[in-house]
């Protein structure tokens, strides 16, 4: 109960004492705006399986890039891309449902990077392992500055094609009909979503980003209906889950980027269960 009956030491030394978690803080909070924002347009389109497939379609990227010696970040966006163009292709032209398609594509990619990665001997594992489940206590200036350029695309993009997102997630016919061109802007939303992942995985880990990128939209959307008040209150929600995350890893010895996405998904549960018993109590009068 430390951190009620001496809250600075809980709450506020470990930030000023350690630049390591200055640093993850701010790891952890970019990770938040660039999901976040994609994130509410996966959740109100139903896209969680497809955000789930380019999460792990990221992976073959990183292995070549640890084989040949590169930017994992590279690796990552190149990878993304081929993952973006996989998807938008099937999509145009496959007969299938899409989420046979995109599960194909997706076991394909994740298939890719297991060979990849087993081809090489144990000595890239420690390396790998914090792309997959992440190291947020270990971010660099230099990371924090790549962060910050993904993230501002995202949020750039996020606010330059909010019009064609919004119609096009609502009213596909309707967003033909205004000449907003819902395939291009669903191409567009695709590379910010790429672009959010790799924005991310870093913090948090490749893993596990794709709880960023749905729970705290997800809790939003549970309490609030107009989507820019949906995407400020998962900024928040997310914003709480990495202060509380990091602060709970930080004195219990856990796993930083795990314990952050347990924190969202707690958040989540807590507040579908708050939502679910209110309706209830409202039905019973």
């Amino acid at each position: 109960m430390t951190f009620l009956t001496d809250p600075a030491a809980w709450w506020i030394e470990p930030f000023a004492d350690n630049s390591f978690m200055l640093n993850a803080l701010g790891a952890g909070l970019l990770a938040v705006l660039a999901t976040s924002v994609v994130g509410t347009w996966v959740v109100l389109r139903g896209m969680s399986f497809l955000g789930d497939a380019l999460a792990h379609g990221v992976l073959p990227g990183i292995a070549i890039a640890f084989v040949f010696g590169f930017s994992p970040t590279i690796g990552a966006l190149v990878a993304a891309a081929a993952m973006v163009g996989g998807v938008n292709f099937i999509r145009t032209y496959s007969p299938l449902p899409e989420d046979t398609s995109i599960g194909v594509l997706f076991v394909g990619f994740l298939a890719l990077a297991v060979v990849i990665m087993s081809s090489q001997s144990g000595a890239y594992a420690g390396d790998l392992n914090r792309f997959l489940f992440g190291s947020i206590t270990g971010v660099t200036s230099d990371d924090l500055r790549r962060q910050t350029v993904a993230t501002l695309i995202s949020i750039l993009g996020g606010v330059l094609f909010y019009r064609a997102f919004l119609v096009m997630t609502f009213d596909e016919t309707q967003a033909k009909l205004l000449d907003l061109r819902p395939r291009l802007a669903h191409l567009l939303l695709l590379t910010l979503l790429a672009v959010s992942i790799v924005a991310s995985f870093s913090a948090v880990g490749n893993l596990l980003v794709f709880a960023f990128l749905v729970a705290p939209p997800a809790t939003a959307a549970l309490l609030v209906r107009r989507v820019p008040f949906i995407m400020a209150s998962a900024v928040a929600l997310g914003s709480v889950a990495v202060v509380v995350g990091l602060l709970v890893s930080y004195h219990s010895g856990t796993a930083a980027g795990a314990t952050m996405t347990l924190v969202a998904v707690i958040i989540f549960l807590a507040v579908l269960l708050a939502t679910t018993t209110r309706t209830w109590l409202a039905g019973l009068t």
